[in-house]
């Protein structure tokens, strides 16, 4: 079961402060809904461990996280993919996309992709799809705290 999201994000930081948290592992961990591990193996590879609830099923997932078609400052893809035993699998992956807007400030557009199987894509495509798009927005919006300072 797939589902696709997009967003857009307005960050009172400039570019290069917005491309760098993007690429830190403490941020990103403090970001990612649920993530109670990030650790990098790489400057693009990142192993991580997420706990989440989706309805009424609760999953740990353990998986790696990749990051891709880099282009600093302005864009790169984060992909990841992780097992959550008898719940069943998730992977999904953001293109994200940074244009200065001014001197001080960025405008973050992403575009992303979730697919769920096993236990939990019985869930019902509407729970799962409003749940995705809800982590999605809870990412971009604890980041754009974190990177502004707001």
């Amino acid at each position: 079961m797939a589902m696709d999201m997009q967003g857009e994000e307005r960050i009172e930081a400039p570019i290069a402060k917005v491309w760098e948290a993007l690429n830190d592992p403490g941020i990103l961990k403090d970001c990612i809904p649920g993530c109670q591990s990030l650790d990098k193996k790489s400057d693009t590879h990142l192993d991580a461990v997420v706990s989440l609830k989706i309805g009424p099923i609760k999953a740990k997932f353990q998986g790696a996280v990749e990051l891709k078609n880099l282009k600093p400052p302005h864009s790169y893809t984060i992909q990841g993919e992780g097992k959550g035993g008898i719940a069943g699998f998730a992977k999904g992956g953001a293109d994200v996309m940074l244009k200065e807007d001014g001197a001080d400030a960025t405008i973050l557009t992403y575009k992303a992709k979730a697919e769920v199987g096993g236990k939990m894509a019985q869930l019902g495509s509407r729970l799962i799809d409003s749940t995705s798009k809800k982590l999605a927005g809870q990412f971009f919006d604890t980041f754009n705290k974190k990177v502004s300072g707001s």
